[in-house]
């Protein structure tokens, strides 16, 4: 169950300037940028690096898809529940693993920029690291963000924690690349490396979470807490009905932003006759700042009222965006729609974030924090993320039109499922936001 304290400010009304100036969005913003830093350095910014060393293109992509071991988290998150790390106890459950997290992503930095892909095995296995250690402290992070606030503050946390997020993106996307113009990629990424000491710092100022755990008694117990029990609990509190219709929902309700964040994009951009400088100024700088937007504004809103009533909102703004993007298709070449499309599209997925989040954190047991909502947040993006792997196939079968229109459709059953479950989540006083359901 909840601490007293939470579960005492989740029905208090929070002001949108309380939200956004208390001391735990200020952390949640470094935080943020600490999570987005390690990504990008694994996945696209490294393919660069190795582009540059004469490494085969399949090579290329099977090393930079190390970054999807973020998708399988959840398989280790329940350690981060209920195993407390030798030396790093003094700090608590969630500060001691976040430590050892950043750490690892430092270490891993300073392997590859020590290595080199001139050998190949040992720098693919510091890649590894560093992808292990990032998905560690995004599971950290998560647990840490809904454990030091109610949900009505939630919103708030998530849109300063993707400011950082998304701020890490453009230093380790586009910052690394022009260091790289000027300096060797070794020295890029001993640079980077640095950039992980006002985070590390961070967490080590950062105040501990005051969660009671309960501690299994025998090595048999603690499988069974940290394995069986958060999916059992899950079914237990809402019961196999809720349960289950509340799990679909999730699965369904953001795949047209997944289908549409995928490698089908930088294709169609290019077929619609768009130059990579073109694409890189509208979709990498100026789109990532308008997201940023979206999320405060997102925040603002679930911090007004609430994250269910904004999750349905933006969940319909966020689909029909992506009609845009016939518009796009009938004026190919224009910078000025490719702009306005852009600016849609990264502002509504922006609002997306803070209610999804949001409600997401509601639905979890803080005794299982990490393992719950690693769990929910891998299955919120697993089918969209699906789709996107098909969407080159199918945009060559039907047409980038029929593709984009698909995903639009793909919003009903999700609006469906919304509606069904607004007597239990779109109440005054929601079950949402107690993470209990009556």
């Amino acid at each position: 169950m909840p601490n007293k304290a939470v579960a005492a400010g989740k029905s208090a009304k929070v002001s949108v300037w309380h939200a956004f100036t208390q001391p735990a969005a200020w952390t949640m913003f470094l935080l943020g940028f600490s999570s987005g830093l390690p990504f990008l350095l694994v996945a696209g910014t490294l393919a660069y690096w190795l582009k540059e060393r004469g490494i085969e293109l399949k090579d290329i992509t099977m090393i930079a898809s190390a970054g999807m071991t973020y998708a399988f988290k959840f398989l280790w998150a329940p350690l981060l529940d209920h195993w407390r790390l030798p030396g790093f106890g003094h700090l608590g459950q969630r500060r001691g693993w976040l430590l050892l997290a950043q750490l690892g992503v430092v270490a891993g930095l300073i392997g590859m920029a020590l290595l080199t892909p001139s050998q190949l095995a040992p720098f693919v296995a510091a890649t590894l690291v560093v992808a292990f250690f990032g998905a560690t402290q995004d599971i950290a992070v998560d647990a840490y963000r809904i454990e030091i606030a109610p949900v009505a503050e939630q919103g708030a946390l998530v849109a300063t924690y993707a400011l950082g997020y998304r701020i890490a993106l453009i230093v380790a996307g586009a910052v690394a690349l022009i260091l790289a113009d000027h300096m060797a990629w070794q020295r890029v990424y001993l640079i980077l490396a640095a950039a992980m000491i006002v985070p590390i710092a961070t967490t080590l100022w950062a105040v501990e979470p005051q969660v009671t755990r309960v501690r299994p008694h025998s090595w048999g117990a603690a499988m069974r807490e940290s394995v069986i029990e958060p999916f059992a609990d899950f079914f237990r509190r809402y019961g196999w009905h809720l349960a289950g219709v509340t799990l679909l929902f999730i699965l369904l309700f953001k795949i047209p932003e997944q289908a549409t964040i995928g490698g089908v994009m930088s294709p169609f951009y290019r077929d619609m006759g768009f130059t990579k400088t073109q694409i890189g100024t509208i979709t990498k700088i100026y789109g990532i700042w308008i997201g940023i937007l979206g999320a405060f504004v997102g925040g603002a809103a679930v911090a007004r009222w609430g994250a269910w009533r904004t999750l349905g909102v933006s969940i319909v703004l966020a689909g029909i965006s992506n009609l845009l993007y016939l518009w796009l298709i009938d004026h190919p070449g224009n910078l000025l729609v490719l702009t306005l499309v852009i600016s849609s599209d990264n502002f509504t997925l922006g609002v997306l974030g803070p209610p999804t989040v949001a409600f997401l954190s509601s639905l979890v047991n803080r005794q299982h924090t990490a393992t719950q909502y690693a769990l929910l947040s891998s299955m919120v993006n697993l089918p969209g993320k699906l789709l996107g792997f098909f969407a080159g196939g199918i945009a060559e079968a039907t047409g980038y039109g029929s593709f984009f229109i698909l995903t639009v459709v793909s919003v009903l059953p999700a609006g469906l499922l919304f509606l069904y479950l607004w007597r239990w989540f779109g109440r005054p006083d929601p079950a949402g936001e107690t993470g209990e359901a009556n």
